[in-house]
């Protein structure tokens, strides 16, 4: 697949680049380069192969989401200043 010097000058425009002359024929060289060897990888025969993430095995990251460290209440307002039933007393600030 060929790419033009023009669609190199939209792909600079929509990602905001100021490119010379030089730079923009530079780059139809390189994208060609790389879609060349992405219709290399196109000609590969992948029909048999099941689609994956990860080449090995890999165990879920996730895990049971489990209480392992229950609040104390009364441990966590010990050094309160005030409170009130199980809450922090805080004094009104707003009338």
């Amino acid at each position: 697949m060929k790419i033009t010097q023009a669609e190199v000058h939209r792909i600079a425009l929509l990602a905001r680049l100021a490119l010379a002359p030089e730079e923009q024929t530079a780059l139809v060289a390189h994208f060609d380069k790389i879609l060349s060897y992405v219709e290399k990888l196109n000609e590969l025969q992948t029909d048999d192969i099941q689609p994956t993430a990860h080449a090995i095995d890999v165990p879920s990251p996730f895990r049971e989401d489990t209480v392992t460290n229950q609040p104390n209440t009364d441990a966590l307002l010990h050094n309160a200043p005030a409170r009130q039933a199980t809450f922090f007393k805080v004094p009104k600030i707003i009338e």
